[in-house]
């Protein structure tokens, strides 16, 4: 990993914890320098320190992804202080339990906007700054984004897009360099998680699940990987079953 990524500038959202989180250090790690995105500044601060211990260059840009002028405004500052973008990581996301017959539709929205929307405009703001430098994109989405349950059908239908988002975005920028990896992980060890097993009334072992560290790897593998190839799914799951 020792300067695998150095020289490169990477963005990723949702990195003040779990998922996101990891995947900005193992980029800082390997000497990219990481614009870091999450709604909460002190969080993401802490982050930004475990970057520059890592090795990489790091700034923390706290806003919300689902909101339209926040996101334009982060492409303006990418636009006037870096030279291009080579990954952009969309790691933010948001989540509610409910059966479709009795889920707050406000739920649903909120899904949609953060989970589909968000990612989608940032996409589109950014691959201007991708095209430069041929970079790769990055669809941290659900094995619920695969196959949906039963008491998350609002969640499901969200990674369900935005799993058809990444899809259609990958034959549409291929032919200019720009490789697209859709990840679906199982159960992660991350304070979301965590919150979802109050709210199902189940007990919460992290040692039994996914750790995001093991999600990073096996992002960065596919990032890594030569330009010959292209990891476009990756589903990641706890080697422990419940």
């Amino acid at each position: 990993m020792s300067e695998a990524f150095a020289g490169m500038h990477a963005l990723v959202t949702g990195a003040s914890s779990g998922i996101g989180r990891a995947i900005a250090l193992e980029l800082a790690s390997g000497g990219a320098g990481v614009w870091l995105v999450a709604r909460h500044a002190e969080a993401l601060e802490a982050t930004a320190a475990a970057a520059r211990r890592a090795g990489g260059h790091a700034c923390g840009q706290p806003l919300d992804v689902g909101n339209d002028e926040d996101l334009e405004r982060l492409r303006d500052r990418l636009a006037k202080e870096s030279h291009g973008l080579d990954i952009l990581v969309h790691g933010a996301g948001t989540h509610f339990l409910g059966a479709v017959a009795d889920a707050p539709i406000a739920q649903f929205d909120q899904q949609y906007r953060v989970n589909v929307r968000g990612p989608y405009l940032l996409t589109q703001l950014l691959l201007p700054l991708l095209r430069q430098r041929r970079g790769q994109i990055v669809f941290v989405n659900s094995t619920v984004g695969l196959q949906a349950r039963a008491g998350i059908g609002a969640y499901a239908a969200s990674k369900h897009a935005l799993r058809a988002v990444a899809d259609a975005l990958r034959e549409e920028v291929n032919p200019d360099g720009i490789r697209v990896l859709s990840v679906y992980p199982g159960r992660t060890a991350t304070p979301q998680q965590a919150a979802i097993h109050v709210e199902e009334g189940t007990p919460y072992r992290p040692e039994r699940l996914l750790q995001p560290a093991d999600v990073a790897a096996a992002v960065v593998h596919a990032l890594t990987m030569d330009r010959t190839a292209e990891i476009t799914d990756l589903r990641v799951r706890p080697m422990q079953k419940a």
